[in-house]
């Protein structure tokens, strides 16, 4: 890669990068109290995009290469980048949440595991091993 190609950042653009990372924090806190028994993951999707929307961002997994939702929601045994839809989430179940909000051309990516209720004592461990290895890697 040439020097030419390489784009230098300023303050401003690192605010902007700040502020695009801190609304995608924001979306998962939001839907903490919405995680439970009997919710589906497609509205999950709706409250998370209207909440996205609401902020003046734009959800960045929508359309891209045909993803057909503003978040991915991956229930139990899905690895990652699920699609959200009607199936209804029960006691005991691990879902991660992916948002990726698109603040003025800044995307803001992160996740999050929420136990469904009470978890197991295995989907509780391995949701705490996984944090710890993630903190480890960092």
């Amino acid at each position: 890669m040439s020097e030419e190609n390489i784009t230098i950042h300023d303050e401003k653009d690192f605010q902007s990068m700040r502020a695009a990372g801190e609304l995608a924090a924001k979306t998962l806190d939001f839907i903490i109290p919405h995680v439970r028994p009997g919710i589906t993951t497609d509205k999950l999707n709706t409250l998370c995009h209207d909440f996205t929307m609401n902020n003046n961002a734009i959800p960045g997994p929508l359309n891209y290469r045909g993803f057909p939702k503003s978040i991915c929601t991956s229930v139990n045994h899905v690895v990652c980048h699920g699609i959200p839809g009607e199936k209804a989430l029960k006691e005991g179940d691990i879902i991660n949440i992916d948002v990726t909000p698109i603040l003025d051309g800044w995307h803001g990516d992160t996740s999050r595991m929420f136990y469904v209720g009470k978890p197991s004592v295995k989907a509780k461990r391995l949701v705490d091993i996984t944090y710890q290895s993630m903190m480890k890697g960092i």
